[in-house]
């Protein structure tokens, strides 16, 4: 299963992403503090990412993202060891987070286009969204917790169902997401989103 990394501005939504992040944000950062040193090398749902390479995978994330959302150059070549900069990575992943959260709020960050690409900048905002979801998921998933959006967060659900629609033929061609997986019976949206990016919604880790 590999990494994600693009949304539909036109699914009838009026949230913006600086608003759906902050949702998400809020439900990450709790997921994020809770990871016990001891399952840091744990298999996760993203077969090419342990719990550590993850976590350091959606602080580079967030902090790309923040430069693409003021339309500034990314760089996705080289990715730090944050967590072992310090024990205190879980605060710099919420802080890191609600920066991200303010980047995707200030005006004019959804205009446009951005990226290399130049996608369109809604687009792309909803991409980090998707990481900011699928991904924290994944690291409750590896250190065996729930992880199930309700609430606001079925508002992020339903913008991203529409992003993977959109971008699920271009990310499997090129290897960024996997073979969608049979739904299992009952599925709900989440789950839906979830084995649409090619993960198998109840995946659990593996006894050690």
């Amino acid at each position: 299963m590999n990494d994600i990394h693009g949304n539909n501005g036109s699914l009838g939504n009026p949230r913006g992403i600086g608003d759906l992040l902050d949702v998400a944000v809020e439900r990450a950062v709790p997921v994020v503090r809770a990871l016990p040193d001891g399952r840091l090398e744990a298999a996760t749902p993203c077969a090419e990412f342990d719990v550590k390479a993850l976590v350091n995978h959606l602080f580079q994330v967030m902090e790309q993202f923040q430069r693409l959302a003021a339309k500034q150059d990314s760089d996705f070549t080289e990715t730090a060891d944050r967590v072992a900069e310090g024990p205190d990575w879980r605060e710099r992943f919420g802080e890191e987070a609600h920066k991200l959260v303010a980047a995707w709020s200030a005006p004019g960050a959804e205009e446009e286009t951005t990226g290399a690409m130049n996608m369109p900048a809604a687009t792309v905002g909803s991409m980090v969204l998707l990481d900011l979801t699928v991904h924290i998921w994944d690291l409750a998933r590896a250190t065996g917790k729930e992880y199930v959006p309700e609430g606001e967060a079925l508002a992020v659900v339903e913008r991203l169902a529409g992003t993977v629609a959109e971008l699920a033929p271009t990310a499997r061609s090129m290897g960024v997401f996997g073979e969608a997986v049979p739904e299992p019976a009952g599925a709900s949206a989440f789950e839906r989103l979830l084995a649409a990016t090619g993960r198998d919604p109840r995946w659990a880790a593996p006894v050690s």
